[in-house]
């Protein structure tokens, strides 16, 4: 696994409702959308609700609800995808720790992995 790639340097961006990060799939095969379980993300300690993550690949976002329906598409490794999170109040600029931990349901394992990476990036004023 290449758990120390998933999130990507200095990807971190502020959105109007939140901020959002750039992330790699650790997964050297890549994998269908559906078997996404989660993608959790953490900012200065502070965990943001699951419905309140959002993944985009070339143009598309899902809820990670919707992931679990998604038999068309797949995030292939290497691939950036943008992860959303909202936040109430935005994000001040300035270093923020940003945890990433994806849960990877994989066909020949018996258990389903989940892969973690932390990094602080710096948020631009």
């Amino acid at each position: 696994m290449f758990d120390n790639k998933m999130i990507v340097d200095d990807s971190l961006k502020a959105t109007g409702d939140g901020f959002s990060i750039e992330a790699r799939l650790p997964y050297y095969r890549g994998l269908g959308l559906s078997m996404i379980e989660n993608v959790a993300v953490t900012i200065d300690g502070d965990a943001v609700p699951r419905e309140d993550v959002t993944l985009t690949l070339r143009g598309r976002t899902w809820t990670l609800d919707e992931l679990e329906s998604e038999y068309g598409d797949r995030w292939n490794f290497g691939e950036k995808a943008v992860i959303g999170a909202r936040r109430a109040g935005g994000l001040a600029p300035g270093e923020h720790r940003i945890e990433l931990a994806e849960t990877m349901r994989i066909s020949y394992l018996p258990f389903v992995p989940t892969t973690k990476d932390a990094k602080l990036l710096r948020l631009s004023a």
